[in-house]
Formats: structure tokens, sequence, C-alpha cells
């Protein structure tokens, strides 16, 4: 096939554009794959392309200093071997050999060896830069089910050929822009998933109300332990940009686990294309091997902890908890029917003595076993978090906002200091009532993330909103922290005074009379009393 000429190096992208020709990428495959699996493709390929186009960019900053391709070429490789050696920052980001340069995907004919290269060039450019090693190199281009290829060279030919309309280098658009347009990318393959997209895939809008709860400070460290595609790690850090363009350098650092490898490496391109190019985020199962320690027998400690571990996970029983090596459910061992309060124990365990965190669960988790006689695991652990003073708020949240669930879900805060005038004190927010109705899912509203930032900050009860209740408070419900039973957000119904409805009555029979006597005088006059027509 022709090869149409590669876009211009003047050419500048804006979100929305972006947006489009991302989805346009996406639905040149769709259909041909499983949904599921589609999104294994494309994400690769749209990072590589930005990989190629940034070294294409740095590559000839580098031909103006040293005068011709062939010198600069030759130091560039040289100057990265000995980075690696020396464990040093090379002149350029991340190297890629020409032989495997974008413009060498796009020209290779789809003939049934076009996978097979794909795949070649991203496992060497995963070697030659072990910070994408696991990141671009899992996916194989050339796979078969049942002896068919998964994406046939045809229509990987029609994919590269897409995604190479538009450059995505260092002048082209700004990495921030182009992580939206990721972040974009991933609700839609969410979207398109069902209730599997939960695993990687938490709600932008919730993601923002969480970063603006926790509003970091410089120089802190923010980490989540179960981290899907990072989402939850890049918003404190995009939010501290936009709050402070003058201190990028002084921007907490983020850490994050994540236990799938795809998912893994979905969060490290996100952050990459964010620019965030020090996060640290390692693969593995946070509770069997926890990646972050601090010595054999304590975990390492953070500033803050976002997190949305999966909801009442039924894979941990009583011998994991009472073996815990890092000592971490001190508060009680959760049932075997949810793990919801032993992440919440990990994530305590995990926070500075000043630390705050904000943690996405199922409802049920601040009310289950309240107001029963019999003993209840959750609430026991419940009770021991609200009399050690650890508890700040809980939100509840719209319902049919997360792809795993039409539940609504809470934010539950933790805070290891509170403020003196907040001690002793639980905020509970009901934003149930701020939703945009949307397909498949509903959505946030900006009025219900101000609204929470509001009353949070403020410290205020709000009608329709928020409640400050005490310790004493929760006692009386049986440590029941869950928000639509202290704050009400219906309308009332308003009864007016029975006097005024007789009232009312009475003028309108009268009316009626009148009207009817008008009415018979009048068909009296024409002739048409009632008795001519009986």
């Amino acid at each position: 096939m022709t090869i149409p000429s590669a876009p211009s190096n003047q050419e500048y992208l804006d979100i929305s554009t972006l947006e489009t020709w991302l989805w346009d990428a996406a639905c040149v495959i769709r259909g041909t794959t499983d949904a599921p699996k589609f999104k294994d493709f494309i994400l690769p390929l749209i990072f590589y392309k930005r990989l190629s186009d940034v070294f294409d960019d740095e590559f000839a900053q580098q031909v103006e200093i040293f005068g011709d391709e062939a010198t600069a070429r030759t130091i560039i490789e040289a100057d990265h071997e000995d980075a690696l050696k020396t464990e040093r920052s090379p002149i350029v980001r991340f190297y890629i050999p020409q032989k495997y340069s974008w413009q060498e995907l796009r020209n290779h004919p789809a003939d049934e060896h076009l996978g097979e290269f794909v795949t070649e060039a991203m496992r060497e450019v995963a070697r030659l830069n072990p910070q994408l090693a696991g990141v671009i190199d899992v996916e194989d281009f050339n796979q078969r089910q049942s002896g068919q290829r998964t994406l046939d060279d045809d229509r990987l030919e029609a994919l590269i050929e897409v995604i190479s309309q538009h450059r995505l280098g260092l002048q082209n658009t700004e990495p921030d822009i182009l992580g939206r347009a990721y972040e974009y990318l991933l609700r839609k393959f969410a979207e398109g998933q069902g209730q599997s997209a939960g695993e990687f895939y938490t709600p932008k809008e919730v993601g923002w109300l969480m970063a603006k709860l926790i509003n970091p400070e410089s120089y802190t460290t923010i980490y989540d332990p179960t981290c899907g595609s990072g989402g939850l790690l890049i918003k404190p850090l995009l939010l501290f940009e936009q709050m402070y363009p003058d201190k990028k350098s002084q921007a907490p650092q983020i850490y994050g686990q994540e236990l799938t490898p795809t998912t893994y490496a979905m969060a490290k391109m996100n952050a990459i294309l964010h620019d965030f190019i020090g996060a640290d985020v390692r693969i593995g199962d946070t509770f069997r091997n926890p990646r972050f320690v601090a010595d054999d027998s304590s975990l390492q400690r953070f500033d803050y902890v976002l997190a949305n571990p999966m909801w009442n996970q039924k894979e941990y029983d009583e011998n994991f908890y009472t073996n815990d090596r890092w000592k971490r459910f001190s508060y009680g061992e959760a049932p075997n029917s949810s793990a919801d309060w032993a992440w919440v124990q990990h994530i305590l365990a995990s926070l500075k003595e000043t630390g705050r965190a904000a943690i996405v669960l199922d409802t049920g988790a601040v009310s289950r076993g309240s107001g029963t006689k019999q003993n209840n695991r959750e609430r026991e652990i419940r009770k021991r978090f609200v009399e050690a003073d650890l508890i700040e708020g809980v939100i509840l949240l719209p319902e049919n906002l997360f792809y795993n669930t039409g539940a609504p879900g809470i934010i539950l805060l933790l805070n290891r200091c509170k403020p003196i005038e907040r001690k002793e004190q639980i905020l509970l927010i009901n934003l149930s009532n701020y939703f945009e109705k949307g397909t498949p899912k509903n959505v946030l509203t900006d009025k219900g993330i101000d609204a929470v930032t509001e009353v949070y900050q403020a410290w205020e009860s709000r009608e329709k909103l928020s409640n400050i209740i005490t310790l004493e408070d929760a006692q009386k419900t049986d440590y029941n922290l869950s928000p639509s039973q202290f704050v009400d957000v219906g309308d009332k119904i308003e009864h007016r005074p029975v006097y005024e409805i007789l009232t009312d009555l009475t003028d309108a029979r009268i009316a009626r009379e009148k009207a009817d006597k008008k009415l018979k005088d009048v068909l009296t006059r024409l002739g048409l009393n009632e008795e001519r027509f009986q």
C-alpha cells in the first residue's frame, strides 16, 4: 500500500482532537477481538508512538548540537549504554533504535510477519530501556487462538495507519493533555467491558474528589496499594501542579502496587504519558507480598493513601490474618466474606503518624453488623477505629457510578492526627443526589465535588448534605456510620392545616353552584331546559 506523508511537526493537538482520534483508532479493531482484549493492543501501540516521536524530537536536538545524524546517533547510543551502567539519567528519555522506529513499523508490509515484527520491536526497546520492562513487552501481537491470529496483519496495519495520523512529540501536545486523552480511552474501554472494568478503572470524578480531599503538600508521598491503571495516583499530582505551577520540583512522589500484569503495564504507561517518569509502580499481591517495606517487620509509610480495593474479597481467611508477618491486623481479623476492613488496616499500617487516607469501599462496610446482638467482626473493627478516633469522615456516593457494580459505594476518610477542633468528631456526607444520569453509568457532578470539598474544609454541617457527629452519637447507633441515617436528603412533605383545606372546598362548592345556576338560566332562555331532553 502507499504510505501517506507523515503528519507535520508543527501540528498541535487539543484534548478534543486527541480523544476523537484515539477512539477512532480503537474502533478499527473493535469487533475483531473481544472487548477485554483490544485495549491490550491499542494502548501499547499509542504508548510506543509517543516514545518514538519523543525520541525523534530529542534526536533532532542532538543533530543540531553535533552537526549531523551519524554523529548524533553514535553519541546517543554511547551515552545510553553508559547511563545504564552508571545508573544516571541519559540525554534522551528512552532510546529507540532506528530499525524499530515508528516509521519502520508503519512501513512494514502486512505480509503475515507484521505482528511478529511489532512484538520484536517492543521487546527490544524494553530490553534497552529497563524502565519499560513489563510495560510494552507484555503483549504478543502475533498471538493465536484456536489457530487464528487474534489480530490479523490487515487489521494491525490499519490500526497502525490510524495511529500514524498525528504526531505525539514534545511540541505536539502537553504530557497532561495526552495523559488525559489516555484516561478518556481507559474510560471508554471500561464502558465496553462492564463489570470487569472495575479492576482497573475508578471513575475519574471520584478520583478528583479524593485528590481534592487529600490536597497533597510539597515533598510528600502518595501510595495506592491497589493502583489499577494509576488514576488515583495521577490526579493528586495534577492537582498539585494546578495549584502550584511554579513548584513542580516539589511535587509529591507517587507509589503504587498492582496485582495484574496488564493493568500494571497500563499504570506505568499512564504515569509516563503524564510525564511522571519517577512514579514507582510495582507488581504483586499487596496482601501476601507487599512490595513497599521498611524492613523485615514493618511496611514503608506514606503521607497519603488513596485506594479503591476490590470490594468484599473472599480470598483471605483467619489463618492468613493470624500469621501476618507485618502485624497489620491488630484491630481485628476481617471475616472470610469480606476483606474490606483488612484493606483499611493495611492502609492504616502504611500511613505515617500524621498521614491521611481516602478509601473507596462497599456501602455496607460502614454499617454491617450494627444493631444486631450477634458478634460481628466488621462491627468490632469499626468500633475500635471509632474509639481510636481514626475515622475522620464517610461520604456516601451516588448509585451506579462504578463499572463493577450498581451499588453507590462510600469514601472512608482516615486521619491519624486529627486537628484539635475535629477530635472525637466524624463528618458524614450524603452525596447521593449529586449525579447526572449517564449511559451506561451515572456521573458524579462538579457541583457535588465542590460541595464535599467545601464542607470538609470548613468542617460544617449543611442541610441535606452533611452532619458532624460525635463519638457518642456513633456509639448510640452501634457504630453504624452510614451517612444516609444522619443526613436526610429527601424533600419534606408539608401538610396544610385542615381548616384551610375545608375553606377551599367550601369556596369551590359555592363557585360550582353559581356556575350551574348561570348555565341553567342560559339554557332556559334558549328554550333548552333540562325537561326537553328527558
